[in-house]
């Protein structure tokens, strides 16, 4: 679903229920250095609320957000432990929802007629890939068919969801990548986030590395494979919650990050290539009246950053591939995404 009009500032207070539920560990993973947190405490769930909540501007959207693990695999009474205090914010009218983050086969229907009685707006699903062979070779621990399943499940509840992926998982490529996209959308996702592979000392995905059976992603392969599953996403209307991992001090620590994308612009920088794309596309079509011509390419609000590109290459790329005299990039209300509009000014 695409958003339309003025967008209220969406904010999540996050609360990492790191590992907890985790019934295995993935070749690549280590919730403590992504997340930065290396325990939970339920005593201090309420004074984080708080604390996010003195900060929070007026008309703000917020959710109370239940990251960095299975939530729906915790402890029965300790879930819903955190869903009744979160629901308390809820009912005072501080916070609009919650929001969760679980596995695929940790969705069931017992489960999901707990969560319907609280005020959850979304679960995220931790669908990776929708490849099994991706999926086994990252020790993941479910199949393609427990996502199938949990997407049924979630439709039928009547709950929203949204599906998170990876890109470069062992033996992922480009196809299965943009199949597990595409496979999201048409399993009615109304959000997505998309994370390139890190890898981190001390996981299993880091002794690959070393061992030379894993190669890890480059930063020119993560613009590239990111901007096409981007563009799956967008052409659906499927809102991109976050591409790229979460900017903190250990993905820069080389006692923990071993290889792979930690930089801080991957998302910024694939929106940026994807909107390149998407602006050739039209330009390709007038290719033999611009030469010598001068043009506007009008995009969303907001975007014009990523449509000139970083040091303006995306600007430059078309100015010398065309023979366009001159070009200027304006925002204009009622352009939604990446789909632009290109006018011709003069001869």
């Amino acid at each position: 679903m695409r958003r339309t009009g003025k967008v209220r500032k969406h904010i999540n207070i996050p609360i990492f229920v790191v590992h907890m539920g985790c019934p295995n560990q993935c070749v690549f993973c280590d919730q403590r250095l992504i997340s930065g947190t290396s325990s939970f405490s339920e005593e201090t769930v309420r004074g984080k609320i708080e604390e996010v909540l003195a900060t929070v501007p007026p008309n703000a959207e917020v959710e109370i957000a239940f990251f960095g693990g299975s939530f729906t695999g915790i402890d029965r009474d300790l879930m819903i432990r955190l869903l009744d205090t979160a629901e308390e914010y809820v009912k005072a009218g501080k916070v609009q929802g919650i929001r969760l983050s679980t596995r695929p086969d940790y969705i069931s229907e017992e489960i999901l007629e707990s969560l319907s009685r609280y005020t959850v707006r979304e679960v995220e699903l931790g669908v990776q890939s929708i490849s099994d062979t991706v999926l086994t070779a990252s020790k993941r621990g479910h199949t393609a068919a427990d996502t199938y399943r949990a997407f049924d499940l979630l439709r039928a509840a009547g709950i929203p969801f949204g599906g998170q992926m990876m890109i470069g998982l062992p033996s992922a490529t480009v196809e299965s990548e943009i199949r597990t996209a595409e496979e999201i959308c048409a399993a009615g996702a109304s959000s997505c986030r998309v994370y390139p592979t890190a890898v981190f000392h001390g996981t299993e995905l880091a002794e690959m590395t070393e061992r030379g059976e894993y190669l890890p992603l480059t930063l020119t392969d993560a613009v590239e494979r990111m901007w096409r599953v981007l563009d799956v996403f967008d052409r659906h209307g499927v809102v991109c919650l976050r591409a790229g991992l979460c900017e903190s001090d250990n993905m820069h620590d080389t006692d923990t990050f071993l290889a792979g994308v930690n930089h801080p612009a991957v998302g910024e920088l694939a929106r940026s290539a994807l909107m390149a794309e998407r602006i050739e596309e039209n330009l390709s079509s007038l290719s033999e009246s611009l030469c010598g011509s001068s043009i506007v390419i009008e995009v969303a609000k907001g975007a014009a950053s990523l449509a000139a590109g970083q040091h303006r290459a995306n600007t430059l790329r078309f100015l010398e591939r065309y023979g366009i005299k001159n070009l200027k990039i304006l925002e204009k209300d009622g352009i939604i995404g990446y789909n632009n509009i290109i006018s011709i000014l003069s001869p």
